[in-house]
């Protein structure tokens, strides 16, 4: 694809190449949206998605073409993020991006050939299935407090401890792990590629929640378990930093789909609305729910233009962009749970049911203000960026 300029200034800011990218995302989501409700029932999707994911290029948007990737830039991540939203199936989209945004990136960055080889190709091809290992129970937003050991030994690292909230966690083939290997505190952590066939790896339990089903979420055991030192990710006792970094591609994509996720569902709410009577009337003729509608989707553009140019940002200055992608995600974060709500409430009686996806549209949108650092963090964050 060519390389296209993108201008803030221009009101509509994708090119052809872009709306190429969002229309092969659009038609893979809306292919899977009428599994969406058996797949949250289940509590897991069919692996074979991660494949179809692989073979549209999808995991891969801005990976390395030696790896497989496509090699594009943040934009065409964001075009994803948003079409992928038309799947209804939240749990499913935050799989797919935990294998794409999440896991792999410090791996196209830091990895060795060998690594990019064995673990990288395969995860952007859809044949691998990744994870992110860094929460635990002491600790999830908190990197700094990981008590996760890898002692060094010889050419390997011994690892020892649990992690837990781990997306894909249970049928994952690798994971990007954090562990200690150094002093208490920030100084400490080092990234390491950990398959999960390595003896004393065991997958504790697969947690319930009560949204994102069909993403399988578990906690992690490691007893014992020996890595090659060579699967190690960058310096020794710098992994710190290179979350931190990574961090800001997890906030940044949760606005862009929450921002993505509210405009579906206010258009959704708007349709059903004219056709739903009561007393005689469509609903959306009403007074109180033209005003609150209309109220919701000046929110939603104006959180899209904040997150559009937190964007603009991260792809001119990545290291710069803390500030406004931590916006992106608090502002984006906390307008969902007043959209999703008035919406749901649209639907009266049938919003409550699980076969309407603004049910499950509704429970979904909670992790939004906790998962990647909750709107809690997100102000500390700004409070220390703010000198407060």
């Amino acid at each position: 694809m060519s390389e296209q300029r993108v201008s803030m200034q221009d009101r509509d800011i994708f090119t052809d190449d872009h709306r190429a990218i969002r229309q092969t995302v659009r038609r893979f989501a809306e292919s899977l949206a009428p599994h969406a409700e058996e797949w949250d029932h289940d509590g897991i999707f069919p692996r074979e998605v991660f494949k179809r994911a692989g073979d549209l290029g999808l995991l891969g948007i801005g990976h390395d073409p030696a790896s497989g990737g496509l090699g594009l830039d943040w934009w065409y991540t964001v075009c994803y993020a948003e079409e992928l939203v038309r799947s209804h199936n939240a749990g499913l989209n935050m799989a797919l991006m935990v294998q794409s945004d999440m896991a792999t990136p410090i791996i196209g960055e830091l990895g060795s050939d060998e690594v990019k080889r064995n673990f990288l190709a395969p995860a952007i091809a859809g044949d691998m299935i990744s994870a992110l290992g860094v929460s635990e129970p002491g600790g999830g937003s908190d990197v700094a407090a990981i008590r996760t050991t890898a002692r060094r030994d010889g050419d390997d690292y011994v690892i020892n401890g649990q992690k837990l909230w781990i997306t894909n966690g249970t049928r994952a083939d690798f994971i990007t792990l954090a562990v200690r290997t150094g002093d208490d505190g920030y100084g400490g952590i080092s990234l390491l590629v950990f398959p999960t066939d390595t003896k004393g790896y065991s997958v504790g339990k697969k947690l319930s929640k009560i949204g994102n089903k069909s993403s399988d979420t578990a906690e992690l055991f490691f007893d014992d378990c020996r890595v090659p030192v060579r699967y190690r990710l960058g310096d020794e006792n710098m992994g710190f930093y290179h979350i931190m970094t990574n961090f800001q591609g997890e906030r940044l994509i949760a606005a862009v789909a929450a921002v993505a996720g509210m405009e579906l569902a206010v258009r959704d709410a708007i349709r059903y609305g004219s056709e739903r009577k009561a007393f005689g009337r469509p609903i959306t003729r009403f007074q109180v729910w033209k005003h609150k509608l209309v109220e919701h989707l000046t929110a939603i553009e104006a959180a899209r233009r904040l997150t559009y140019f937190a964007v603009d940002k991260f792809v001119k200055q990545p290291k710069n962009a803390v500030r406004e992608i931590t916006m992106a995600k608090l502002f984006a974060g906390d307008l969902m749970q007043r959209v999703l709500y008035d919406c749901m409430q649209m639907y009266g009686g049938f919003g409550y049911t699980t076969e309407y996806p603004i049910a499950r549209a509704w429970t979904d949108a909670r992790l939004i203000t906790i998962g990647g650092g909750t709107s809690e963090v997100m102000k500390e964050i700004l409070s220390k960026i703010e000198g407060l």
